[in-house]
């Protein structure tokens, strides 16, 4: 083999370069990524180099020599530092391999082809030495790709904090995550434990997520979709979320995480939809987000009802509240407490009279429907901390035979 190859070396040299210029072309117009990076004589080199090393690789291996493989993991670190993806230095290799071995075929045939059948013997010990070369190029890609993801994944981290804090500058920020600085964006804040693990939905609108100590909060750009749309991208999961309003600047994306974290707090952890609108629940997020007021509202308009036996407690507060839903209509509170009408206006004016609030009186009945929702609220709170805790394992999921 080496013999064959010194006999052809000045043609198959030429060769080689002609098949490096149409590598470098056909990767260009075929790769974005490689297009983006590199212009045509530095590719054209590279590729140049790598032909070359792969016939010396070939030679060397018919001496009993190792393969010198130290510009092939030169090359996979460069490429892991510059960001281009591994896949396109994968394919632009396997094109070369295949190019090479067309050049070595036509280069033994035009210096004498009925040498041919004396090249064959080499083809295995060529495709060894590319397998050797691409490999170390890609070992050493992912081993440079690791810190590297690391630091592009804590700068991603940073940037979206910077957002969702209002602690940096938001046009940068959001021009660094690729966001415009106006648009259509909104917060999601989830209950734990947070979102499974998904793929990306191509119809749904774009969700950078944050997970951090505090809870798993996702920047949503709705571009054209409608707010209503994260409900859908949500519901697979089955996990609690509130979403805030629509804002139109990436500046206002700190208020957005801070309603919509009230948003989720404004829903009851055991009834109502998993997924809940900031602007669907806005008497239920004033009184969350005012806990104290809160409570004092429960007492100065509520405290006779709440002093009741239980029962009695329970059903003026459910009369209440189904009278409040069916927007005042006795009739269709009557319906779903599947009780007569009168029962219902009989419980009304018992509750208006220990209440000393009017039902006919717009801002009796705004008193009252507020109350409530602190009422509801601090029930389903205590509800959720009453809860028995899951003890802890100290050997993971499984336990210590897990």
């Amino acid at each position: 083999m080496e013999r064959i190859i010194e006999e052809i070396r000045e043609d198959l040299d030429r060769r080689i370069a002609v098949a490096a210029d149409r590598l470098a072309d056909r990767t260009l117009a075929e790769d974005p990524a490689y297009a983006a990076l590199l212009g045509r004589t530095e590719l054209r080199e590279r590729i140049h180099r790598h032909l070359r090393q792969a016939v010396d690789g070939m030679v060397r291996e018919s001496r009993g020599l190792p393969v010198d493989l130290s510009e092939a993991r030169a090359t996979g670190t460069l490429r892991a530092e510059q960001g281009l993806p591994l896949a396109s230095l994968l394919r632009v290799r396997r094109h070369g391999g295949r190019l090479l071995w067309q050049t070595l075929t036509e280069a033994v045939a035009a210096h004498d082809r009925a040498a041919l059948p004396r090249l064959l013997p080499g083809a295995a010990a060529l495709w060894d030495v590319l397998e050797q070369m691409t490999d170390a190029a890609s070992d050493a890609y992912r081993l440079a790709e690791s810190p590297r993801a690391e630091r592009d994944r804590e700068l991603r981290a940073s940037l979206l904090d910077a957002l969702l804090d209002g602690t940096g500058e938001a046009a940068e920020a959001a021009a660094r995550l690729g966001l415009p600085a106006r648009g259509r964006f909104a917060v999601i804040v989830l209950a734990p434990p947070g979102l499974p693990e998904a793929g990306p939905d191509p119809v749904a609108p774009r969700v950078l997520w944050r997970n951090r100590a505090d809870g798993e909060t996702g920047l949503v750009e709705l571009g054209h979709h409608p707010l209503e749309s994260v409900r859908e991208l949500l519901a697979p999961s089955g996990v609690r979320a509130g979403v805030s309003p629509v804002v139109a600047e990436a500046a206002d994306l700190a208020r957005a995480r801070r309603l919509a974290a009230l948003a989720l707090r404004a829903s009851p952890a055991s009834t109502g939809p998993l997924t809940v609108l900031l602007d669907e629940r806005l008497p239920a997020a004033l009184v969350a987000g005012q806990p104290e007021l809160a409570g004092r509202l429960r007492q100065v308009v509520l405290g006779p009802v709440l002093a009741l036996p239980p029962e009695d407690r329970r059903v003026l507060l459910t009369t209440l509240g189904t009278w409040l839903t069916c927007q005042g209509s006795t009739s269709y509170a009557a319906q779903r407490l599947y009780c007569h009408r009168n029962t219902v206006s009989n419980r009304l004016r018992r509750l208006e009279q220990l209440t000393g609030r009017s039902l006919s009186d717009p801002a009796h009945v705004v008193e009252l429907a507020l109350a409530h929702a602190a009422v509801v609220r601090h029930a389903s709170t205590e509800q959720v901390a009453s809860r028995p805790k899951p003890q802890e394992r100290p050997f993971g999921p499984k336990g210590p035979t897990g």
